[in-house]
């Protein structure tokens, strides 16, 4: 299966032509700047209009006015994830978004120990503590996230958030990718991540 990785677009979304060939398109949050309801209307016209079979998408930090949305009337083949799943092709996908809501208080690290063992893409958009997650002498990734993982037996991590961290590394057999498509400091977009599991 072959997935194309975004994130981190903010609103930049109109301006990534040429995309390649994948059996899935996956959005691991920041789609947004503010925060509107009109940039996520934006996002998601756009991105339900992309030509792939399947498409998935998770909120992050920015994108905050769709936490508690109940986002109805998306097409068959795209698929919003809030601590729940899809098996697509008999990969189990499961997302997690990142709502500050939910940061400030203890759910955040709650819906991380709820990951099913039948994972295989995880999707967040905060990267596991010290996994393509480093920027300005720190490590901004979750601790709870990287407890978790050993847990797991994960074809593949999908994140963002850390946008300087922005590529794909492999370890023990997983795949991690940092699909952030801004770079660090929003004046570059990066290519977005082609991934196979």
């Amino acid at each position: 299966m072959k997935i194309l990785h975004l994130s981190d677009t903010h609103n930049c979304h109109h301006r990534l032509r040429d995309l390649p060939e994948a059996d899935v398109v996956v959005h691991s949050g920041d789609f947004c700047m503010v925060g509107t309801e009109q940039e996520a209307i934006d996002f998601l016209n756009w991105f339900c209009d992309l030509p792939y079979k399947h498409k998935i998408f998770i909120c992050g930090n920015h994108d905050d006015c769709l936490y508690g949305a109940n986002i109805n009337g998306l097409p068959d083949n795209v698929h919003h994830l809030s601590n729940s799943s899809v098996e697509i092709d008999g990969v189990m996908f499961y997302g997690i978004p990142m709502f500050m809501g939910d940061c400030v208080t203890e759910r955040q690290s709650r819906y991380y120990t709820k990951i099913p063992d039948d994972t295989d893409v995880l999707i967040t958009h905060s990267p596991a503590f010290g996994i393509l997650d480093f920027d300005d002498g720190i490590n901004y990734g979750s601790e709870e996230i990287l407890m978790k993982l050993s847990d797991l037996h994960l074809r593949a991590h999908l994140f963002g958030h850390i946008h300087a961290q922005h590529g794909i590394i492999e370890q023990n057999g997983v795949i991690f990718s940092n699909g952030a498509v801004m770079n660090a400091d929003y004046s570059v977009l990066n290519v977005p991540n082609q991934i196979s599991i």
